[in-house]
């Protein structure tokens, strides 16, 4: 059962990446289109079912109500948003990707089923002097990273 907090909290949240994305697209000389508007519009509605997707699942989606919409288009687009930190790329065990709105302020990494390819956010990480550890031997100044876990989830496990 949710409390009333719960859901203001969800609803700010969602309001916030919604300007994160808007912001994302005018930071980067993006005109106000259509398009881009579609795709803004799905990737929040994504964010509020933390539903992962692939690019071209997405396109797909987008072309149901707007035929035209170029898949050059959506791939720039969640590249953009990638390098811009809002999306982030998932990796899956067989090389496959999907990508899932994590436009907040947490870090954190994620755990992907080998099997049915379920993604769960997780709030644990290396600690920072690991990473300087690591840099240090490779001689690397590292700038950032991602961390996939993979396994196979309880109803895969069945």
């Amino acid at each position: 059962m949710r409390t009333h907090a719960a859901v203001r909290g969800r609803r700010k949240e969602g309001l916030m990446i919604a300007e994160k994305i808007y912001a994302a697209f005018d930071e980067v000389s993006q005109r106000n289109t259509r398009p881009r508007k579609l795709i803004a519009d799905r990737l929040i509605e994504l964010a509020g079912l933390s539903a992962d997707f692939t690019v071209e699942d997405l396109w797909q989606e987008l072309r149901q109500v707007e035929p035209r919409i170029g898949r050059a288009t959506v791939y720039r687009a969640v590249e953009k948003l990638v390098n811009m930190g809002l999306l982030a790329r998932i990796e899956f065990a067989d090389g496959t990707h999907h990508y899932r709105v994590c436009g907040g302020n947490e870090h954190h990494h994620h755990l992907t089923c080998t099997q049915c390819h379920r993604v769960v956010d997780i709030d644990i990480c290396l600690p920072a002097d690991q990473f300087v550890t690591i840099g240090n031997q490779a001689d690397f100044v590292i700038e950032g990273h991602s961390l996939t876990l993979f396994g196979r989830c309880k109803n895969c496990r069945r």
